[in-house]
């Protein structure tokens, strides 16, 4: 029974959810189309080992000591000494320290740059550019040559971008909308102390229901014999004749 009254109150109020829903929906995909910015990331990896003619000395301690040194890598590629020999080597991309990121796992030799921007063609070719500058310039800031470029970004091609996906924020947002429609229109209900048919009150008071006060409009109270005067001219009405 209460399930029924709930479906009920659901179809009463259907159309206020269509609208909740609707306005959701256009404002997510508003947001999605027009008013988010899509940035693109590319990345690049880079190992930090032990260069060839000292490969026979690789131990545990040297394994250690590279892995140490990636907290250092990870200042140098954003420090002065790497961006301005980029922007001189490549003018044309305009790389900017604030959008670049090093990250690397635990007790790994693997750093994986990673570079953001409105255009994925630019970010790729910019974090390949930081990359190869990084891997000249590495041996004469730390007078050690332990890196290699392990993969570059793919310039060509055409991903998504990371920070907009407009189908799933349409999706998101009928999810959510559709529960605030719901919260709203049980709330509604919930706040309504009016009857709306004689079985409410029936059931709340327990009685038997008497009589009912139909809905009247004007037409309904208009008294009969006003209606049919004002049909008749001036001079038809029935006159009473007096006999002298």
């Amino acid at each position: 029974m209460e399930l029924k009254h709930y479906f009920k109150i659901v179809i009463k109020k259907i159309w206020l959810i269509a609208i909740i829903v609707a306005i959701g929906c256009i404002i997510a995909g508003i947001k999605s189309y027009y008013l988010t910015t899509p940035l693109y990331q590319a990345n690049a990896k880079l190992i930090v080992n032990q260069s060839s003619q000292n490969a026979g000395a690789v131990n545990m301690n040297t394994l250690q000591m590279n892995i140490m040194l990636i907290n250092s890598y990870k200042e140098i590629i954003k420090s002065p000494a790497i961006l301005n020999k980029v922007y001189e080597e490549y003018p044309e991309l305009k790389v900017s320290p604030g959008k670049i990121s090093v990250a690397s796992a635990n007790n790994s030799q693997i750093m994986n740059l990673i570079y953001d921007d409105t255009s994925y063609e630019n970010a790729a070719k910019s974090i390949n550019a930081i990359a190869k500058v990084f891997k000249e310039q590495i041996p004469s800031i730390m007078n050690i040559d332990n890196v290699t470029i392990l993969s570059g970004a793919i310039e060509v091609g055409s991903p998504s971008p990371y920070n907009s996906n407009p189908p799933m924020n349409i999706a998101i947002a009928i999810a959510v909308s559709l529960m605030l429609g719901l919260g709203l229109v049980f709330l509604l209900d919930y706040l309504d102390n009016t009857y709306k048919t004689e079985a409410e009150l029936e059931s709340d008071l327990g009685l038997p229901t008497l009589a009912l006060v139909m809905n009247m409009n004007k037409e309904d109270i208009r008294p009969r014999n006003q209606s049919s005067s004002k049909n008749k001219k001036v001079g038809e009405g029935a006159y009473a004749t007096i006999n002298r």
